[in-house]
């Protein structure tokens, strides 16, 4: 039984431990994947009525800028009227230091194509800030 290693199965050998390295440990995701996935969980609280989680899940600057009634009740007046969510679309996430209004931090800006039952075409925009180690919520908009 030949036992060598070619440079060929070597490189086939650590292209796989390095994928299964990344499929398994999500620490070495990068960070715009990570906003992109904090931002997916946090709009999934949104399809599903959560609200309240919602609020409770965002950035201290969300919170600080309104308050978990006031954010239930706009949410849902601007959304119920959109119906269920059909179908949406990470178009893009932007990473940036700086956002107009805010101090200096890391942020990341995801835009999403979504379909609504009654809604055929909006565009759904999440602001995230790097807060305590974590990806939150500082900002939300649907048009």
């Amino acid at each position: 039984m030949n036992t060598s290693v070619t440079p060929r199965s070597a490189v086939l050998l650590s292209a796989t431990i390095l994928f299964a390295t990344l499929s398994i440990n999500p620490a070495l995701a990068s960070p715009a994947d990570d906003a992109k996935a904090s931002a997916i969980a946090w709009l999934s609280l949104i399809d599903h009525q959560q609200y309240a989680q919602s609020w409770t899940e965002a950035s201290a600057v969300f919170r600080g800028h309104i308050t978990q009634e006031n954010w239930a009740s706009s949410v849902k007046g601007s959304l119920e009227p959109l119906g269920a969510v059909v179908s949406r679309e990470i178009t893009s996430v932007t990473m940036s230091k700086t956002l107009p209004g805010a101090p200096d931090g890391n942020y990341a800006v995801i835009r999403a194509k979504t379909v609504f039952k009654n809604k055929a075409q909006a565009l759904e925009t999440v602001t995230l800030s790097f807060e305590d180690g974590k990806w939150k919520t500082a900002g939300y908009f649907v048009r």
